[in-house]
């Protein structure tokens, strides 16, 4: 107990002051790409991009912020968790715990934001896995999940422990995938224009188990298992009695245990060299109560004929030794290819660039 209780206060004993000059040279790349600070952000989790070029950034905490041409707005305050930023018809959408809010006309007015009006709010209030990641599908809905309400339990299987859907004005509300423990990161392949999504493992089953999840559901109406199976085929020690695995959809593939994997997108730009592109980049926030600690990195998982072949690591170095100065949380590319990461422990927002010869 000692020796994980030690491993978990040195886990947090290098965050930086915030202005604070960061490490960034301890970050380890693929020859040729290179890591900058794009912005000072307190606490940074998701990102979108406006029409105009503006950073939108949401926080777990009661403030939503834009970066535009070097400055910081804060957009918003006095809000529960606005973790879910997403983008719209030139509207700032923003989820927090239990609604949906939306800024009209955002750009124009950064120095001075417009009332917020609410979209939805009939989600749970829960604050257990309630920060919410949203986005805009192909299909122009809004996509919101509602996590599990608990580490492991049996939820309203309605409510809970899914990704739902709704049109910009609310309106439409259904559910598109279930048994979905907490996704905090998904985005649509750019030729199929079908879902994938990550999922975050339960805990106290061990250091190894189960993994957390690359998930894809190319159609409504898919179960991805929760809170019977995991993984592949992992049926869970305290509800795997009930439910067969072969009942539920597996993930595409498994990615490291406990290793909090949050933003993904796929990468559409043509600044990296091409064996990058349509493969699929992953922020891993990093485990809270793993030893010794696992994450803290951005991964890349390669697909082949549509399906995961492969998962790698691709920028580590927010975690030295059991010590992390940086928690990565979400994903942006940018016009020119080049592609964001929010750290919402140094309060950060990075770009990776390649400048190498392909």
């Amino acid at each position: 107990m000692f020796r994980f209780l030690a491993a978990l206060l040195l886990a947090f004993a290098l965050l930086p002051a915030f202005g604070a000059e960061l490490p960034l040279d301890r970050i380890r790349l693929p020859p040729g790409f290179d890591i900058s600070l794009h912005a000072r952000v307190p606490g940074a989790r998701s990102l979108a991009l406006g029409d105009k070029g503006t950073l939108f950034v949401g926080t777990r905490g009661d403030k939503v912020y834009a970066v535009s041409d070097g400055r910081l707005y804060t957009l918003a305050s006095g809000l529960r968790s606005p973790n879910g930023v997403a983008f719209k018809d030139g509207a700032l959408f923003v989820a927090e715990i239990s609604r949906v809010l939306r800024f009209d006309d955002i750009e124009a007015r950064l120095a001075n934001p417009p009332a917020p009006r609410v979209v939805y709010d009939r989600f749970p209030s829960d604050g257990h896995h309630g920060s919410k990641f949203i986005r805009f599908g192909p299909d122009g809905l809004l996509y919101v999940p509602v996590g599990a309400p608990c580490n492991i339990c049996a939820p309203d299987p309605a409510r809970y422990a899914a990704i739902f859907r709704i049109r910009p004005d609310g309106s439409g509300f259904e559910q598109y995938a279930r048994g979905v423990r907490n996704t905090v990161g998904f985005d649509w392949h750019p030729q199929t224009k079908e879902l994938w999504f990550t999922d975050n493992g339960r805990d106290w089953m061990g250091n190894n188990a189960p993994p957390d999840e690359l998930n894809h559901a190319p159609r409504a109406g898919m179960h991805f298992g929760y809170p019977y199976c995991h993984g592949k085929a992992i049926r869970d020690p305290e509800f795997g009695s009930k439910r067969a695995c072969s009942e539920f959809t597996p993930a595409a593939i498994e990615l490291g245990p406990h290793a909090a994997s949050l933003g993904m997108r796929f990468y559409t730009g043509s600044q990296f060299p091409a064996a990058y592109r349509n493969q699929i980049f992953i922020a891993e926030h990093g485990s809270w109560n793993r030893v010794p600690p696992l994450g803290y990195r951005i991964t890349l998982v390669r697909l082949r004929d549509g399906r995961a072949a492969s998962y790698e690591t691709f920028a580590e170095g927010w975690l030295q030794g059991v010590s992390a100065w940086g928690r990565p949380v979400d994903l942006q590319l940018m016009p020119d290819g080049s592609m964001l990461v929010s750290d919402d422990k140094a309060g950060a927002i990075y770009r990776i660039r390649y400048g190498g010869k392909f």
